[in-house]
């Protein structure tokens, strides 16, 4: 018998509160509210094993959101003394200890998970799915993938399961925005490593991107009444938190602005100016 995995076992007992379930030597209970009409000792039915509240194992023909090693999206439904709790489909929700999260969990969130049996044999959920994800994926440079957020490194970005299982990272100097975990994201490829793995961006490639950051300027100094209260020359991070974007594609788009005439620099006051709009 194998916790936390999908098996075919044979019912060898039947009694008022359901029917054993394996041999003579090793047997399960299937309670009675799981037991299929008309099943009889001899049939083979199909169950996954848990461990009950009690911390005994059982039977159930209810077949969980993730099995053992595999990996989901699972939402916390609670947050405990020793962890939170997910659902993960079935009564007793699954724990997911605070040592094994990369990120305070909170009720509502969305975790990317994996699920493992502890030290003391129940099964738990870990949030460090980084070992398990793949490198063989399908993609190349400047393929559009999909993927979950399942951890944030002040040291190295924002690591992201592209399809829930291939490894990929977005590099620190690539996030612009505000990104949480268990987030759904839509990134391009910026590059396959020589292992396989992905490096992301969440911008398009430049001549597209310079477009689309140019209407993203003008639709801010539009809002602010014809005025940018910064230029190229600000800091890098006031352009990151002000517009999201690098100071490398915010000067790209002032230049697109500038030859098209749609904007002007006053250097002095150290603003960007809508033309054509008269001041005193």
């Amino acid at each position: 018998m194998k916790l936390g995995e999908r098996q075919v076992l044979t019912v060898v007992k039947k009694v008022d509160f359901g029917v054993y379930l394996g041999s003579d030597e090793e047997r399960v209970l299937l309670p009675k509210k799981q037991v299929p009409d008309g099943i009889e000792a001899g049939d083979p039915i199909e169950v996954f094993l848990y461990k009950d509240s009690s911390d005994r194992m059982i039977a159930t023909t209810k077949m969980p959101k993730i099995t053992l090693g595999g990996l989901a999206v699972l939402e916390a439904v609670d947050v405990g003394r020793i962890g939170a709790f997910l659902d993960w489909g079935l009564e007793k929700d699954l724990l997911l200890p605070f040592k094994e999260q990369t990120a305070k969990v909170e009720k509502g969130d969305r975790c990317f998970v994996s699920l493992y049996i502890d030290k003391s044999g129940r099964l738990c959920a870990t949030m460090k799915v980084y070992p398990l994800l793949r490198s063989d994926s399908p993609y190349k440079k400047n393929d559009t993938v999909r993927g979950t957020v399942y951890e944030i490194s002040r040291e190295y970005g924002v690591f992201v399961a592209v399809d829930d299982k291939y490894s990929a990272l977005i590099p620190k100097r690539e996030v612009y925005a505000k990104v949480s975990i268990g987030q759904q994201i839509e990134a391009r490829v910026a590059a396959v490593k020589a292992d396989g793995k992905l490096d992301l961006s969440v911008r398009g490639r430049i001549p597209e991107q310079m477009d689309t950051d140019a209407q993203k300027i003008m639709e801010r100094i539009e809002k602010s009444g014809g005025i940018l209260p910064f230029t190229d020359k600000a800091d890098p991070d006031r352009i990151r938190d002000e517009l999201g974007m690098s100071k490398a594609a915010f000067k790209r788009a002032v230049g697109r602005l500038l030859k098209q005439g749609k904007i002007k620099i006053d250097e002095e006051q150290g603003k960007i100016l809508q033309s054509g709009i008269n001041r005193v």
